[in-house]
């Protein structure tokens, strides 16, 4: 735990209704979800920016060393959008570079865009500018998401790519996903009302997100729902009440999908910092 951050645990018992509420409109989506995990969500409150980034920045790096170690190499799935860059950028740096076996990293990507990787929407691009072309990752180990090919077909590919690498009769099992919130609750690209929310046979599907008139590839609820590590990085005070919302209102994962994210074996985190935590838990001090 960083210096100023603090960790607290969400509500969330067996007596309360929202947890009642949350494991019973479960069934309709075959989460297998106990009032245990409800209750293990783990928020890291983070006084401002500079420390929700650094913070962020130092539990990949924790997370990477003990899967190293542990099983001698660590995969990572990461998210899009402007609140990871910061991080991606800070593990680009000299302080970081030497903290890891970056030859044993296998990067992932759980959601794209699907446009060219050189597109400015591109979350691949995004990654590669603040992170990867400065990281001595191997190229072999990047897996990128190819948004310019047809996305069904990419969609399939993407599963097979993760499968040779994570050979399982069930789900793959990712070290570590990093995931954003949308201040409309999506998570990925799983978008409120989508087809993609109630996919449970497939790892990776194509969607067309009306919201955003474009078609992306993403994770589905049961990959990410896998991982070892499951870590939610949320910032700024225009997430505050959608945070509240996720955490701790009614469980309408068809409103809010980044209520689908209830990790099976693995650790669910919240990285938050104390803006957007508003209204969730008072701030230190």
């Amino acid at each position: 735990m960083g210096v100023s951050e603090l960790s607290v645990v969400v509500p969330g018992t067996s007596d309360t209704p929202c947890s009642l509420g949350r494991m019973a409109a479960n069934r309709q989506y075959n989460l297998v979800t106990t009032t245990a995990q409800i209750a293990m969500t783990r928020l890291h409150v983070f006084p401002d920016n500079p420390g929700f980034v650094r913070g962020a920045a130092d539990f990949i790096v924790g997370a990477a060393a003990d899967a190293i170690a542990e099983r001698g190499r660590f995969i990572i799935a990461l998210s899009g959008g402007g609140t990871p860059r910061p991080v991606y950028a800070r593990l680009a740096t000299a302080d970081y570079r030497d903290r890891i076996q970056w030859d044993k990293v296998h990067v992932f990507f759980g959601d794209e865009r699907c446009v060219p990787p050189d597109d400015p929407r591109s979350n691949y691009r995004m990654v590669r500018d603040a992170w990867l072309d400065h990281s001595p990752i191997p190229a072999e180990n990047i897996h990128r998401i190819r948004g310019e090919d047809d996305p069904a077909i990419e969609s399939l590919r993407y599963e097979q790519d993760m499968a040779r690498l994570v050979r399982s009769d069930r789900l793959p099992v990712l070290d570590l996903i990093l995931l954003g919130m949308g201040h409309n609750g999506h998570t990925a690209s799983l978008f409120p009302g989508t087809a993609a929310l109630r996919e449970m046979g497939r790892r990776v599907v194509a969607q067309y997100v009306e919201v955003v008139t474009a078609w992306r590839v993403t994770f589905t609820a049961p990959l990410i729902n896998a991982g070892r590590h499951v870590v939610f990085l949320v910032e700024g005070t225009g997430k505050a009440e959608m945070l509240w919302n996720v955490l701790q209102g009614p469980f309408q994962p068809d409103v809010w999908p980044a209520q689908l994210i209830q990790p099976m074996n693995g650790e669910l985190h919240w990285l938050v910092d104390a803006a957007a935590a508003a209204k969730v838990v008072k701030s230190p001090g």
